[in-house]
C-alpha cells in the first residue's frame, strides 16, 4: 500500500527538521504571543527588502501569510479576540517607519501593490510551535503564477529554513475569514486610523478568481474578495462603482452578468444570471431578467464559464 506523503515531503525538505530521537519529544511547544507574530512579520518586512530591492528601487512584500499548526492557531484567537487588528495596526505603523527611513535617504519608495494583506492561516503538517512566512510581491493580482519565497522554522531545530514553492502547494492551507485583514495602501507613509478593514465588521465571505483571454490578462488570474451579501458580476459597460460590483475588464462579460448572493441563514451562496451564455460547473443555467431573478445553489470551488470566454471560480475566504 503506497505511502501518502506529506508536505514537506513534497517540497523536499522533510529532512531539515526531523526530531531529534535524543530530544525530549514531549518538550512543550512555546505559546504564541502577539509580540512573536509581531515581530515575525517585521523581520520578514525588513528581509523582503534586503532581498528584493534593486539600485535605488525599494521593493517589497504587500501580502502576509502567517502559518501555524491548527492547535496553535486556534487557541491564539479563541483567547485573544480582536488582537489581530491591533497586530496589523502596529505592523503597519512599523512597516512606514522603515519606509520613511529609506525615502530620507534618498531612495526611490514605490508601491508595487495597492494594499497590504495579512492573513493568518494554519497547515496539518505543522506540529505545535512551528510557524512559516509566505511574502507576496503583488497582492493586486497582478503577479504572475510562479515560484513563492517561503520561510519555514521548526520547533525542534528553531533554525529558519527559506525557499522557493510553487502556487500549487498553497492548496493545502487552510483560510479562516476571522484571519483575514487588509489596510489601503498609503503613498504619504503614514498609518491612518479606521483604514483597516477587520474580518469581525467586514468579513471575507468568499473569494471570486476569474481567468480573462485577453491579452492584457494573459498568464494572470484577477482576485475579487466578497465582502457583502449581495455581489454583481459585469462587464466594462457597467459605469457603477461599488464594493460590491466586480468588474471584468473583457468584452466578453455582459453588464450585468451575474448576481451572487450570500444567505446567512444556512450559510451557502446562491447564483443568478443575467448573461447571453452562463454554465456552472459544466451545467448550463436558465437565463433571469433583472427583475426577476432564478436563483440556483452556488457550491464552494464552483467553476462559471461566461459566453464559453470567461473562467471564474469561487472560493473559500
Amino acid at each position: 500500500m503506497e505511502t501518502k506523503s506529506n508536505f514537506w515531503q513534497r517540497i523536499g525538505i522533510q529532512d531539515w527538521f526531523l526530531t531529534d530521537e535524543n530530544k525530549s519529544s514531549d518538550q512543550k511547544a512555546p505559546q504564541l504571543t502577539p509580540e512573536t507574530i509581531y515581530s515575525f512579520i517585521v523581520d520578514k518586512f525588513k528581509e523582503s527588502i534586503r532581498e528584493l530591492s534593486f539600485a535605488d528601487r525599494i521593493v517589497f512584500y504587500h501580502e502576509f501569510i502567517i502559518t501555524f499548526n491548527a492547535e496553535d492557531y486556534r487557541e491564539f484567537i479563541d483567547n485573544k479576540q480582536g488582537i489581530l487588528g491591533l497586530i496589523v495596526q502596529e505592523t503597519v505603523k512599523k512597516f512606514y517607519a522603515i519606509l520613511r527611513e529609506h525615502r530620507q535617504a534618498g531612495k526611490n519608495v514605490e508601491p508595487s501593490g495597492s494594499k497590504w494583506v495579512f492573513r493568518l492561516v494554519s497547515h496539518p503538517d505543522y506540529a505545535r510551535g512551528d510557524k512559516g512566512f509566505i511574502g507576496k510581491l503583488l497582492p493586486d493580482n497582478n503577479q504572475k503564477s510562479e515560484n513563492l519565497r517561503v520561510t519555514f522554522i521548526p520547533r525542534q531545530t528553531g533554525i529558519a529554513q527559506t525557499f522557493d514553492i510553487n502556487n500549487d502547494i498553497l492548496k493545502g492551507f487552510t483560510y479562516y475569514s476571522e484571519g483575514y485583514m487588509e489596510i489601503p495602501y498609503d503613498a504619504q507613509l503614514e498609518y491612518v486610523d479606521g483604514n483597516t478593514t477587520p474580518s469581525k465588521d467586514q468579513a471575507v465571505l468568499g473569494r471570486l478568481e476569474a481567468i480573462i483571454p485577453d491579452k492584457q490578462f494573459s498568464g494572470k488570474k484577477i482576485e475579487f474578495l466578497i465582502k457583502t451579501e449581495d455581489t454583481i458580476v459585469s462587464g466594462n459597460d457597467d459605469e457603477r462603482e461599488g464594493s460590491n460590483i466586480f468588474k471584468i475588464a473583457s468584452e466578453w462579460a455582459n453588464s450585468p452578468h451575474l448576481h451572487i448572493r450570500y444567505n446567512k441563514a444556512d450559510g451557502n451562496f446562491y447564483l443568478a444570471s443575467f448573461g447571453e451564455l452562463t454554465t456552472l460547473n459544466e451545467v448550463l443555467v436558465q437565463r433571469s431578467e433583472i427583475n426577476s431573478p432564478q436563483w440556483v445553489s452556488l457550491p464552494l470551488n464552483s467553476r462559471m464559464l461566461l459566453n464559453g470566454i470567461i473562467g471564474i471560480n469561487l472560493f473559500k475566504s
